[in-house]
Parts: C-alpha cells; sequence; structure tokens
C-alpha cells in the first residue's frame, strides 16, 4: 500500500477516513498500496494482471487487495510489502486474468511466497528497499504471462498502470473493475531526493490529477516492447514524494528488469 505519508489530508472532514486508509496502509503492506485515482476502465484485456486478496482486521481492514503480475503459469510478482507486514492476512488466493475484483479468471491457492532477502519497509519515513517478491501458484493457469522488459525506457517513455485499488484520495473506495492509467518513466529528480534510483522507478502520470493509491500495491507498470507488446517494467511500491495525496503523484515503483536475475533464479529453486 503507499505509505501513511502519502494520506495526510486537509481538515477534519476527512480525520476519520485518513485514520482508515493509514490503518490500511499500515496493516496491508506498512509501505503503501496502491489504486488508481482518476483512471478509467481497462480498454483491453490483460490476462496477466492478478489480484492478491487480504485484510488487516486489528486495524477493521476486511475487504483489501494488492495487485500482482503473472511472469509464469505458476509464478507471480509482487512487492513484498504484499505478503509481509504486521497485521496483515492474505486469503491465501490469487485471482489471475479478470476484469473483475472478485469474480471471473482463475483463482488459485498460494503455495508459498519468496520476499526478497534484502526487503526494507520504510514505514512512510522513507521509500521501501527492494520491495518485490514472488507468490508460487498450487498449479499452473493458462493465461500468458507477461515478459519482464530487458530495460526501462528512458524518461518521458509512456507506460500503464493498472490495479483494483481505491479511486478517491479521501477514502477506500476500491474498484470492482479492472482500472488504468496512462503513465511516463519520470527522471529520479521529479520524485524526492532519495526516492528513485537504479531499482526504483519515479512514475508520472500523464493524467492531471491522477496516480495509483490504496490497494494497488504490486501492481504492473508496463511499456510497449518493439513489437508493440506490453511488457513488464515496475511494481507498485508506493509514493514517491512525503506528505502527499495520491493524485498528486509521483508513483514509485520497483523495477522488474533491475531484478530479473533474482526472479529467474528464485524460479529455477523452486521448480
Amino acid at each position: 500500500m503507499f505509505s501513511s505519508q502519502s494520506v495526510r489530508r486537509r481538515g477534519a472532514r476527512a480525520t476519520a477516513v485518513g485514520a482508515l486508509a493509514v490503518a490500511l496502509c499500515t496493516a496491508l503492506t506498512t509501505g503503501d498500496a496502491e489504486a488508481i485515482v482518476n483512471g478509467t476502465d481497462a480498454t483491453e484485456r490483460y490476462p496477466f494482471m492478478a489480484v492478491i486478496p487480504e485484510s488487516a482486521p486489528t486495524q477493521g481492514v476486511y475487504d483489501g487487495n494488492c495487485g500482482a503480475s503473472l511472469i509464469d503459469p505458476r509464478w507471480v510478482l509482487t512487492a513484498a510489502h504484499c505478503v509481509r507486514g504486521e497485521g496483515l492476512v492474505l486469503e491465501g488466493v490469487v485471482r489471475i486474468g479478470s476484469e473483475e475484483r472478485k469474480s471471473g479468471g482463475t483463482v488459485r491457492a498460494i503455495e508459498h511466497a519468496v520476499v526478497h532477502p534484502g526487503y526494507v519497509n520504510g514505514e512512510g519515513k522513507a521509500p521501501n528497499r527492494h520491495d518485490i517478491a514472488l507468490v508460487r501458484l498450487d498449479r499452473p493457469v493458462s493465461q500468458e504471462p507477461v515478459g519482464i522488459a530487458q530495460r526501462t525506457g528512458r524518461p518521458g517513455t509512456p507506460t500503464r498502470i493498472l490495479g483494483f485499488g481505491t479511486t478517491v484520495d479521501t477514502g477506500l473506495r476500491f474498484a470492482e473493475r479492472l482500472q488504468q492509467l496512462e503513465t511516463r518513466t519520470g527522471g529520479a529528480a521529479e520524485c524526492d531526493p532519495g526516492y528513485a534510483d537504479r531499482t526504483r522507478l519515479c512514475t508520472v502520470s500523464r493524467v492531471p490529477g491522477a496516480m495509483a493509491c490504496f490497494g494497488d500495491s504490486g501492481g504492473p507498470q508496463l511499456q510497449k516492447d518493439r513489437r508493440g507488446r506490453w511488457e513488464l517494467i515496475g511494481v507498485a511500491s508506493g509514493p514517491g514524494a512525503a506528505g502527499v495525496a495520491c493524485s498528486a503523484g509521483p508513483g514509485l515503483y520497483t523495477s522488474a528488469p533491475a531484478y530479473a536475475d533474482w526472479i529467474r533464479r528464485t524460479i529455477g529453486h523452486h521448480a
């Protein structure tokens, strides 16, 4: 989920909602989550899009989720904070290839998750480090996985993000239908100092007042390859600046290409 710093609200009217958002953020990732504020319904099918239902009962949250991407018939890639966090409870399943949050697609049980050994949660005071994890399904699915890009495009490259997260800054109104948003790769200077680097992508909306938010953590950032096919470049990790609402952006995504070797080794080890 997005970090608690990203949900500071101005005015007393937002106090209760803000507290719940912070609780969800803290419990469902302790670092950050995403959902797309001011995105649009998906305009095409994304067979590799996955959603991981989860909750944080100790925080009063019973219907949350994270995003993920199918990268192998038996593996999805997500954020580390989506599978490891205080008070976090996974339902134990992953839904793959559906445009709906709670129906359709293929549902598989989670066999186990592998969190990057260097993962450190920033706890809202700094960006998460090595915020990436692999989830092995109990058996393969028939949906086509998305390929991991060899490299991320230069700053300004058009990208697209996907998610089932909240569609408003001031509440937890999760999208029941898959949302997408046109974005671009940003330069490191477009995020707060120390946030973006080789392993963390600064992501900027191409639509005013829009960005990923609570519930989208772990979801994909995509770019087109030379053949015009979607390829994975990022995993939603959190905000790219401290103390701003989700829609104010920018967002921060863990670079999938930067961890391609770790991903291959992990899948091979658990084959």
